[in-house]
Formats: C-alpha cells, sequence, structure tokens
C-alpha cells in the first residue's frame, strides 16, 4: 500500500491496497489525521475512505449509502468495476449489490436454503475434510504450502459440496476466483477480469440449468425450490448468488485460515496458549478476524444524496469504501489493538459488516475457521514457518487480505 502526503479534497491522496506486510501504519495515520479520507487508486478511480470504528460502524448501516452501483455518480464511474461488453452482468444483481426492498427479498428467499441447520450439519463433513488434509500433509516430507495444501483445500471442497459442483473443478473455481479479486489498473489486467467473469458466469449459468432439471440434496437446488409465498429467485438472480457464495465462500475463508495461522506462529507465547487450552479456538478465530482479517475493505457503497460521514462531507454519487483493517486496529475502539491476545475478551470486530448486509455465511466461516485451526496445531503444536516471514508476499486486491502462499514445516 502506497501513499503520499495528506492532501484535500481536489487532490485525493493515492492508496493501491494489498501487497504489503503492514498496511497498518498508513491506516493508523488515517485515522488520526483523515478519518474519512478522499482517495485515488492506481488507475486514478476517486472515492472516499472511512477508517475509524465508530464512523465504520454507522457507515456500515446507514441506508444513505446505497450498495446499487446504480447510484454511483457519473464522475465517478469509472472508479468502480462495472461489467463492461466482455464481462458477464449476469453476475452483477446479488444480495452485496442491491438495496431494499430487492435485498430484502432475495435474502429472505436465499436463507431459506442456506439455514442455521444445513450449516450445522456440515460439521461432521468438514471434520473429515480437515482430517484427511492432515493426514496427508502428515506423510509428507520437507516444507509445504500450508495455503495450497490446507487453507484453500477445505473451504474450497466444503462450498462446492454445499453448492453441487462437481469437485474435479475447484482448481479452475480458484482461478476464476482469484482473478476477480485481484486489483487491476491496466487494460491486460482488466482483460483478464472479463475472461475470468465471463468463463465463471457461463459456468455457474450452466450448473443452474442443470439443477432445475435434475435438483439434489445441495445448496443450490435448494435455491431453485425456495419460495416466499409466489416469489421465487429468477434465473439471473440465482446465478449471481450461487456466483457469490462459490466465490465468497471460500475465498475469504482461505485467508482467514492462513492468516490465523500466521498470526500464531508469529506469536509462539499465543500458540502455546491454544496448544494447551483447546477451548481458547473460538476466542483465536475472533482474535485472527479482528487482528488479520481476510477482508480489507467492505464493498462498494454509493452516497445516494450528500451525506454527513464523521466530519467530512462526502458529495452525492460518490464511492466509498470502509476499512475493516483499520477499524479493527482502531484505538479507541480496541485495547492494545496492535496486539495479537487470543485471551482478549472483546473482539466485537465489524468483518463480517453490520446491519443489514451482515454476512450470511459468517457461521459457515467461523465454523470451518475453528475446526480447520483447533485441528491444525492439535497435530501439529510444533508448526513454524519455512521462509522469513519478511520473505511473504501478500495479494494486491481491493477486498483480499491474503497471501500467495505458506511455506510451513509440520514436523
Amino acid at each position: 500500500m502506497s501513499s503520499t502526503t495528506l492532501a484535500g479534497p481536489r487532490s485525493p491522496e493515492s492508496i493501491g491496497f494489498g501487497g504489503e506486510a503492514n498496511p497498518y501504519a498508513l491506516y493508523a495515520r488515517l485515522r488520526a489525521q483523515a478519518p474519512v479520507s478522499h482517495m485515488s487508486l492506481p488507475d486514478g478511480g476517486q472515492f472516499w475512505l472511512v477508517t475509524r470504528f465508530a464512523d465504520a460502524k454507522e457507515a456500515l448501516s446507514d441506508p444513505r449509502l446505497s450498495k446499487d452501483p446504480n447510484k454511483v455518480g457519473p464522475q465517478w464511474r469509472a472508479t468502480v468495476a462495472q461489467p463492461t461488453d466482455g464481462e458477464d452482468a449476469s453476475l452483477v444483481r446479488h444480495l452485496l449489490n442491491v438495496d431494499p426492498p430487492d435485498h430484502t427479498r432475495l435474502r429472505r428467499l436465499v436463507h431459506k436454503g442456506f439455514t442455521p441447520r444445513r450449516i450445522e450439519s456440515l460439521r461432521v463433513r468438514i471434520q473429515e475434510i480437515t482430517d484427511d488434509l492432515l493426514d496427508a500433509m502428515e506423510r509428507q516430507d520437507g516444507p509445504l504450502d500450508l495455503l495450497e495444501q490446507f487453507a484453500f483445500r477445505l473451504p474450497v471442497t466444503v462450498i462446492c459440496e454445499l453448492l453441487g459442483v462437481p469437485l474435479d473443478d475447484v482448481d479452475l473455481i480458484h482461478d476464476w476466483s482469484t482473478a476477480l479479486s485481484t486489483l487491476v489498473a491496466d487494460e491486460e489486467g482488466h482483460a483478464r477480469v472479463a475472461d475470468a467473469s465471463l468463463q465463471l458466469g457461463s459456468y455457474i449459468a450452466a450448473l443452474v440449468e442443470r439443477k432445475t432439471v435434475e435438483p439434489g440434496d445441495d445448496l443450490i437446488s435448494a435455491l431453485i425450490a425456495a419460495r416466499d409465498d409466489d416469489q421465487r429467485l429468477s434465473q439471473a438472480e440465482l446465478t449471481a448468488m450461487a456466483f457469490l457464495i462459490l466465490v465468497g465462500g471460500h475465498e475469504t475463508t482461505v485467508h482467514l485460515i492462513a492468516n490465523a495461522v500466521l498470526a500464531l506462529m508469529q506469536h509462539p507465547d499465543q500458540m502455546a496458549l491454544l496448544v494447551n487450552d483447546p477451548s481458547l479456538i473460538t476466542n483465536t478465530v475472533e482474535e485472527a478476524l479482528r487482528y488479520e482479517g481476510s477482508v480489507e475493505v467492505a464493498t462498494w457503497r454509493f452516497a445516494a444524496e450528500q451525506i454527513d460521514i464523521g466530519d467530512v462531507v462526502v458529495p452525492e454519487g460518490a464511492p466509498v469504501l470502509i476499512s475493516l483493517a483499520s477499524s479493527s486496529r482502531d484505538p479507541e475502539r480496541f485495547k492494545d489493538p496492535d496486539t495479537f491476545d487470543i485471551t482478549r475478551g472483546d473482539s466485537a470486530h465489524l468483518v463480517f459488516g453490520q446491519g443489514l448486509h451482515y454476512c450470511l455465511g459468517a457461521p459457515l466461516a467461523r465454523m470451518e475457521g475453528q475446526i480447520a485451526i483447533g485441528s491444525l496445531v492439535r497435530r501439529f503444536p510444533g508448526i513454524r514457518l519455512a521462509v522469513p516471514a519478511d520473505s511473504l508476499r501478500w495479494r494486491q486486491g481491493l477486498l483480499i487480505r491474503g497471501l500467495f502462499e505458506l511455506p510451513v514445516h509440520v514436523g
């Protein structure tokens, strides 16, 4: 993440999300000097960035901040990646991109297939997948990539089985979702995103069509069957929701697991606490989400009217990003926020959002994180980095805070 001297609204500060081991020094400066900052991306797109916890919590629930990309003002339209002739517009109309009443209807219908009972029923299967992956790691000599061989394999297998996606296709899906969640600022990058969007959109649309004719015991089939009085999801809505669940349902959990394990390895005193007291696993996952969460900023919002956020006037139509990473390190909300402490009694972060757009998949992500990390440290209490920490490469993207790889020794 790069920065220049803070400037007024006519000269926004430049920011490049991701790619740095420690973006938190910049966030601390922004919280202190310009908690609602006028910013620009490497390609020149402009937006407002919210960095303090109190402002972030309020903004996440403010109905004047629309989720509908059609509400972005024309002078800022280039900031927000909108489907072009080369992309698949059918992937856009999902829960993260609509406001009430459409959001209310969609969430109610989706919840009928995404019930707590269905999620809880996955617990035994998640443990089985975890144990199989740990068995494979135990048989391997030398260092291994924890990200590829564990943190990725578990969530992608779980979400594919949940949705009814063939497991033979997981590597394709991972490639597409990685392309879609990586920051781009040139024509070549936009072309990769457009290609991934078209391929993934076509794949999901075909899967939905197949499940419509041949339903199974999976979430896509449940969404197809979901009704609310006479309402049900359209084919385009089904495709968009399956896309959101497939990509969002594994990508963020991959880095939740990897970031948490990295934090534990870098803090051996905390690792020892968890090894000696497995009941701390719930606290560990919440503290890891707060300390090094896998989602750096919430998805785009747009000022439906001129509004005040903190002491700053945000103009109508302006894009707004809310930094979950910065809010989680706000000393006005958390004591010693830069300390990783799994005994912390208060980790009430905003990583899963707030209000209407609170993450529907939060219970599944928490369950996977607790099972994966708890099982890993029980099996390999001496797990350690196989490379210097400062050599680890962080991904560059607007949303995901995560690594390219995580080489470790488990023996």
